[in-house]
């Protein structure tokens, strides 16, 4: 396909045309500015907005026990099925921050609110970088007033840009199919195994999406709840999916899927010193859960990360994960069980699987290689 579309492992939909990845979906607009969280004149606080009064909305949260301020914000004060408009903070994720991170995560919403001229519920709140930090509410209120007046259409990568943190790059797409516009910003490198949904990730289309709750979470479980970098699960994960049905069509079947996979391929790709990606198949286990529990076990097994890293097809680290993860029951497996051909070979994206022979349960995860990189990238920033 295009620059977007890059993995192998995507399969867009028939006719579907990658358009420019700044460019957002007809009826929103976005803004990135740079209000001091981060310092440096680094973009840090984003704001997007639809312009249709009715759009369909929905949003998938972590559901991580100690979920950060905004979690709380989104679930206690947001209107989820009705969002107009979205404020992101990055540099300070404003949890494990109590009673007064909450107040502050309310001033978000309030102050974007009133910027935009829309109820408060109608705002979904997001923030992400170093826990435990109070956030500096006074930089974000200037902020949330710069970016509502620099909210224009075709600035998704301001936007993609004010919500990176480890990141290398931005993560961003645009597609269309079908009559229809989708767009999407993402972000994630670590501390990135989903449960509910990513790090962020923020969806536009201006097609019909009779239920958007439901066509956002089977989307989510087959690329999102699909990867991994390092096996933790955030405090801010947040997915908020807003339609516009502009276009008077419903999304093309595969078009969600795609560009979300691909951003979820993007965030393990950019996982915290990553050099490589990973598919690996587990399958014969004696139900999909089962599956999924070897699965994630393998793919959070620093002996498999290093090994994709060091490129050694060295099977034997995946039986033995297997085999942890079963624990206290009983596995026959051996070299003819395993297929890690390609991570020993050059290709960045390797196909992995797993046969265990006891039943009709499979699941399918992502995950990247492990570097020195990852030791050296988080000894330096502060969780």
């Amino acid at each position: 396909m295009g620059a977007f579309l890059h993995s192998r492992w995507v399969e867009p939909p028939a006719g579907v045309e990658e358009r420019d990845a700044g460019e957002l979906a007809p009826g929103f607009r976005a803004a990135g500015v740079a209000c001091g969280i981060k310092g440096g004149g680094t973009p840090d606080l984003g704001l997007l907005l639809c312009d249709e009064p009715e759009p369909g909305s929905a949003a998938l949260l972590t559901s991580n026990a100690a979920p950060a301020a905004p979690v709380r914000v989104c679930r206690e004060r947001a209107e989820l099925g009705a969002l107009r408009a979205v404020v992101a903070s990055s540099g300070n994720a404003n949890a494990g921050t109590g009673p007064e991170g909450y107040e502050r995560a309310v001033a978000m919403q309030e102050e974007a609110a009133a910027q935009l001229d829309l109820a408060p519920a109608s705002v979904a709140v997001a923030s992400t970088g170093q826990i435990g930090i109070p956030l500096p509410i006074d930089a974000v209120r200037e902020g949330i007033s710069m970016a509502a007046g620099e909210i224009a259409p075709g600035r998704s990568t301001e936007l993609a840009r004010a919500i990176m943190t480890t990141d290398r790059a931005p993560k961003h797409g645009t597609l269309r199919a079908g009559g229809v516009t989708i767009s999407a910003q993402a972000k994630g490198a670590g501390m990135i195994q989903p449960g509910f949904a990513t790090a962020l990730c923020f969806v536009q289309t201006d097609a019909t999406v009779p239920d958007p709750e439901a066509t956002l979470r089977a989307a989510a479980a087959t690329s999102f709840e699909r990867i991994t970098v390092d096996g933790l699960q955030s405090t801010n994960d947040t997915i908020v999916l807003q339609a516009t049905g502009a276009a008077g069509s419903e999304l093309p079947a595969g078009l969600l899927d795609a560009i979300l996979l691909q951003l979820a391929l993007d965030v393990v790709e950019d996982g915290e010193g990553a050099t490589r990606v990973a598919r690996l198949r587990v399958g014969g286990a004696g139900d999909d859960a089962e599956a999924d529990r070897v699965a994630r076990t393998i793919a959070n097994s620093q002996l498999v990360q290093t090994a994709l890293h060091g490129r050694d097809a060295n099977w034997g680290r995946i039986v033995q994960a297997a085999g942890m993860a079963l624990a206290g029951q009983e596995l026959k497996l051996d070299a003819d069980s395993v297929e890690a051909a390609e991570m020993g070979a050059d290709s960045q994206e390797a196909d992995l699987a797993l046969e265990l022979g006891r039943g009709e349960g499979e699941a399918l995860v992502y995950f990247s290689d492990l570097s020195c990189d990852y030791v050296r990238i988080n000894s330096d920033y502060s969780s």
